[in-house]
């Protein structure tokens, strides 16, 4: 399967103040979701952001919060899986209505937010790709268990880079020219 920007969904999982300090290599997710944003608020891709328990967890971080368009949505949370919040879930389902059945998700931690909100929408039907590098948890080991269960259970496992080439479809366009720069950003 290929991914579409126009029947993309992106979700910002939980990269959040408090947690990402104690990420491995959150610089490098952060990094990816702020292309990921670029890319999809340049090719008309809804955006939608969750935070986990932010009073105790804080906002977004700063750098991933600014890269975000008015038109992005967040989303608190209290369950781990995104797919359990009403909300969140029925935000979904009126894009997926539209045609919007792929979600593209980045995020923290892994193997536990970004898995159980990947499990729960493959589940419900959608078809889900997780950004591998732009996902982390505070252990490498922790990745490594939830790229298992996440392929196991029908998701796909794809880059930044995949995703921005698939979405773009083809070269010599005013889009391709418009995302050069956060393919080249890599």
């Amino acid at each position: 399967m290929l991914l579409q920007a126009k029947r993309a969904q992106l979700v910002v999982v939980d990269i959040q103040e408090r947690l990402m300090p104690a990420i491995h290599d959150g610089e490098r997710v952060a990094h990816n979701a702020r292309r990921l944003i670029a890319g999809a608020d340049a090719l008309g891709v809804p955006i939608l952001v969750t935070e986990q328990h932010p009073e105790g967890l804080g906002g977004t971080v700063g750098a991933v919060r600014d890269a975000l368009p008015g038109s992005a949505t967040t989303f608190p949370k209290i369950t781990f899986s995104a797919a359990a919040d009403e909300a969140v879930a029925g935000h979904v389902a009126r894009h997926a209505a539209e045609g919007r059945d792929q979600l593209v998700l980045c995020g923290a931690e892994a193997h536990v937010c970004v898995l159980q909100t990947a499990l729960g929408f493959r589940m419900a039907g959608r078809d889900v790709a997780v950004v591998a590098d732009a996902v982390s948890s505070r252990s490498p080991h922790s990745v490594s268990a939830a790229t298992a269960r996440l392929l196991h259970a029908g998701c796909l496992w794809v880059t930044t880079e995949m995703v921005l080439f698939e979405w773009l479809e083809r070269a010599g366009t005013d889009d391709f020219r418009r995302l050069l720069p956060l393919i080249k950003a890599g």
